[in-house]
């Protein structure tokens, strides 16, 4: 099975990062946008998208996990602004060169040393 795009459908979790950054390498060359990709527009385009995230949740207060109370049509919009920001943010890490699931990978490991585990007893 297809999606509109024509690529394969796979499982949920199959989707890697390594993936979507060559689906967006090649997006943004077939249409010339490889020369307004720079790191600069893309960080500032990630920023725009962060902020259009942040106003979703701008005045709903305390949202409960797995956002309960919320229509199918708010959590598509949630859905679509989220993968707005994961795309810039892989297209970034992209242009400047960075594998961006290592550097994940190696900063929880570094947040493990800073922040461990805290034994706690009951009182």
């Amino acid at each position: 099975m297809e999606n509109s795009y024509g690529y394969p459908r796979k499982a949920k979790n199959d989707v890697s990062l390594q993936e979507l950054r060559d689906r967006l390498a090649e997006f943004a060359q077939v249409r010339g946008w490889d020369q307004y990709h720079s790191p600069r527009n893309l960080l500032l385009a990630l920023v725009g998208e962060v902020g259009e995230l942040s106003e979703i949740f701008q005045w709903k207060g305390e949202v409960a996990r797995g956002l309960p109370n919320w229509s199918p049509d708010d959590k598509e919009h949630l859905e679509e602004e989220l993968s707005d920001v994961l795309l810039y943010l892989i297209r970034l890490a992209d242009v400047c060169g960075l594998d961006l699931g290592q550097a994940a990978l190696t900063k929880i490991v570094k947040n493990a040393r800073k922040y461990p585990i805290v034994n706690q007893t009951a009182t």
